[in-house]
């Protein structure tokens, strides 16, 4: 079924030309959320067109290299600091600004969210942890475990929801991790598990459950 919303992909100067995609709901947006793997942006428009009692959200994601080791090292600060650092700047102001001066949206933190699954998962996560004054809520989904919790954690935490399928050890195990040392730190925190392996329908049918939980008060 056509989303009732509007997808607008644009090309950003990063990495010599990187795709943005925007999912602009019918509403004028309440909430935000910013995420990695923008190839994906219309799935998570169409989740949440498809829930009830979720607020009129933007997706803006910015789109993944093709080369799975590139999108890793871009994805978690560990594998290779300085790629990361590049690859956040681009997420925390080039994409930021871009929503602001394309659509008009500029919301605080506490109304604004990143999001990711798998090795997005760990981006989300690095992101909500280095700038909570820009991202009130870290919506993760089966992280990998390139990016682990470190000792102490940040005194100001983002709220964080994750969630994990009961047929993928490795990464609820992952999740796990993260939930209990943000838990143990302060942090607001929920974990879910699913019936699901890697990859299954079960992280599309979370995503408006976060959206509402996160944004939706």
């Amino acid at each position: 079924m056509p989303i009732a919303g509007e997808l607008v992909t644009e090309t950003l100067g990063y990495d010599g030309g990187r795709h943005v995609t925007a999912y602009v709901p019918p509403s004028p947006p309440e909430a935000v959320v910013y995420a990695g793997d923008g190839q994906l942006v219309a799935q998570w428009g169409e989740a949440l067109e498809a829930a009830a009692h979720v607020p009129p959200t933007m997706v803006v994601g910015a789109h993944r290299p093709a080369d799975e080791t590139r999108r890793l090292h871009e994805y978690s600060p560990d594998f290779d600091p300085e790629r990361f650092a590049a690859h956040e700047e681009f997420l925390v102001h080039d994409v930021r600004r871009w929503a602001r001066s394309r659509f008009g949206v500029a919301l605080p933190a506490e109304r604004t969210a990143v999001f990711g699954v798998s090795a997005g998962g760990e981006l989300a996560l690095a992101l909500g942890l280095r700038h909570p004054d820009l991202y009130g809520a870290v919506l993760c989904a089966s992280p990998g475990a390139g990016y682990r919790p470190s000792r102490p954690l940040p005194t100001s935490l983002p709220r964080a929801y994750f969630v994990a399928g009961t047929r993928e050890p490795f990464f609820r195990e992952n999740a796990t991790r993260w939930a209990d040392a943000l838990r143990d730190a302060g942090a607001d925190v929920v974990m879910t598990e699913r019936p699901g392996a890697h990859g299954d329908a079960f992280w599309q049918e979370e995503f408006p459950l976060m959206v509402t939980w996160a944004l939706g008060r």
